[in-house]
């Protein structure tokens, strides 16, 4: 079982790679981190011993002042360093570079530098280094106006404030989970070499085009409830993240129109531009489904006949949103992803429920991982 340790463990990636590798608790044992471990010497030195790899991620992206910026990720590198020469740790150290490495901002000049400080003392240790030249990530819960455009369109347009692009540029995009992999077959790697390892890009995109094809998500499914056609892996990538935004204790239940005449009622359940799996259950009085969550599957949730409460809480969270539907005013929820959902029959009769997944269900590969309602686990 490998030690893992993420500096940075709290932050868009660090969280991202903490949860994934918790899925597999038998393979990996994480090492917590505190950002008052660079503070505190001791502290750091007691965690650099503790990890067979350090995921280094810790660090700012942007800062008025630019000296600063440059030498506080610089710093972080040498404390790193020092504590490991201290107590003589040789941890696998994987560094979190970016593609601005070449530019001639303080931000890629201390990435570049920090890199090559890592990779100095891993020769001279003969330590095995990764150091990962990283192009834009997005994903779910990026923090907008920060570090990806992508994230602040999204939470523009489910704010309803209106974008703005000030430069139409082309932009090279990785989807978190895919980084994440890339982390992860590093860490499991025997490979010694220090050479830089770039990750490729599979998806370079114009600002506008992203923007496009998030206005086409937000006047379809945030304003009608319709679901997108999927093309390509990116885009139920890109939806995934801009669902992630909304303000869903205001958007959900979502209201369905109800046709009523004399035969009695017809309602349009979901609308889907693609395709998708249809489930129907029943569930009996008190009785609980769900208590899981999925990392890449979209999903829907309406209930035909009868009373349920469904709750939903966002892995690494304590804040539990629970919406209450009746098969007497036919409504869905969504269930982003990364967030673990419990459905129950609340009623006095069976509970009959309508689910649509965007992909067949796959017993080989599920995307189905068991959690409980409240618990932090990131």
């Amino acid at each position: 079982m490998k030690r893992i340790g993420i500096t940075g463990q709290n932050g868009f990636i660090g969280s991202f790679l903490f949860n994934t590798l918790k899925l597999s608790e038998s393979k990996y044992k994480l090492v917590p981190f505190f950002d008052s471990y660079f503070t505190s010497f001791q502290d750091l030195c007691n965690f650099v011993s503790s990890c067979d790899a350090i995921v280094h991620l810790a660090g700012i992206n942007r800062n008025n002042d630019q000296d600063l910026l440059y030498s506080t990720n610089v710093e972080l590198v040498q404390q790193l360093i020092k504590a490991c020469e201290t107590t003589n740790s040789k941890p696998h150290i994987l560094f979190a570079s970016s593609i601005q490495e070449d530019d001639s901002g303080s931000y890629g000049k201390s990435k570049r530098d920090g890199r090559l400080m890592l990779n100095e003392w891993s020769l001279k240790n003969k330590s095995k280094f990764s150091g990962i030249i990283i192009p834009n990530v997005f994903g779910p819960f990026c923090k907008p106006y920060y570090n990806s455009v992508v994230a602040t369109f999204c939470h523009q347009l489910t704010h309803n404030e209106i974008p703005e692009i000030i430069k139409d540029s082309e932009v090279k995009l990785v989807y978190i989970d895919e980084l994440v992999k890339i982390f992860i077959d590093l860490i499991d790697n025997k490979d010694d070499s220090n050479d830089p390892i770039e990750v490729k890009c599979p998806f370079n995109i114009k600002v506008s085009d992203i923007l496009e094809q998030l206005t086409y998500f937000k006047n379809n499914y945030f304003i009608h409830g319709i679901i997108p056609d999927f093309d390509n892996k990116f885009q139920i990538n890109l939806f995934n993240t801009f669902v992630s935004y909304i303000d869903f204790t205001s958007f959900f239940p979502f209201l369905l129109q109800n046709h009523v005449d004399v035969r009695g009622s017809f309602t349009e359940l979901t609308k889907s531009f693609g395709g998708g799996q249809v489930s129907f259950s029943t569930t009996k009085t008190g009785i609980i489904r769900g208590n899981h969550f999925h990392t890449r599957k979209f999903e829907r949730f309406i209930v035909l006949k009868g009373k349920a409460r469904l709750d939903l809480c966002r892995i690494g969270t304590n804040q539990v949103m629970s919406f209450y539907l009746d098969g007497r005013h036919p409504s869905f929820v969504d269930i982003p992803v990364w967030h673990i959902h419990k459905l129950t029959n609340i009623g006095k009769q069976n509970l009959f429920t309508l689910f649509w997944t965007n992909e067949f269900f796959d017993k080989i590969n599920p995307d189905t991982y068991p959690g409980l309602i409240g618990e932090t686990t990131g």
